[in-house]
């Protein structure tokens, strides 16, 4: 069963996979990202921040959307982090499995505008999140005990 999915521009870290893994007993972790599929470097990284209670697998974009089913199982806790809205977009519109997308960090870049302490959107970002909001809920917040705020009343 998938827990939670977030974005977040750094993928896997301590906040992530401390924090959030615990928050919902986690056991699996899926990095849903097509950079991170074929660099070893950064395979070899997310693979030392994860936390020892969860099995990791690294996938791209259209092969994590192909994998989404196999989750759905109630012995799996599943974290699938995403980097970009477009990601979410992508695993939101292939799956009924998705109840809700975490805005949980995207950083600051020319264009970009913030609209919380680590999130900062632009244009694509908030037509993405719009329609990723017209089927799901999307939230902000970048650890579980932050007071959840709906991106709609963000934007």
């Amino acid at each position: 069963m998938i827990k939670l999915v977030r974005i977040d521009d750094r993928l896997l870290h301590g906040q992530v996979a401390f924090a959030w893994s615990k928050h919902y007993d986690i056991n699996i972790i899926l990095v849903a990202n097509d950079n991170a599929a074929l660099d070893k470097t950064k395979q070899m990284a997310l693979k030392m921040a994860k936390p020892p209670s969860a099995k990791l697998y690294i996938k791209s974009v259209e092969d994590a959307v192909k994998d989404l089913p196999k989750l759905d199982n109630p012995k799996m806790k599943a974290l699938v982090i995403i980097d970009s809205t477009k990601d979410a977009k992508s695993l939101v519109d292939a799956s009924d499995n998705i109840k809700s997308i975490n805005v949980g960090g995207i950083r600051m870049a020319e264009g970009k505008k913030l609209i919380s302490r680590a999130v900062a959107v632009d244009d694509e970002d908030i037509k993405n999140l719009k329609t990723i909001e017209e089927k799901i809920e999307v939230e902000v917040r970048q650890v579980p005990n932050d007071t959840k705020k709906l991106f709609k009343n963000l934007v």
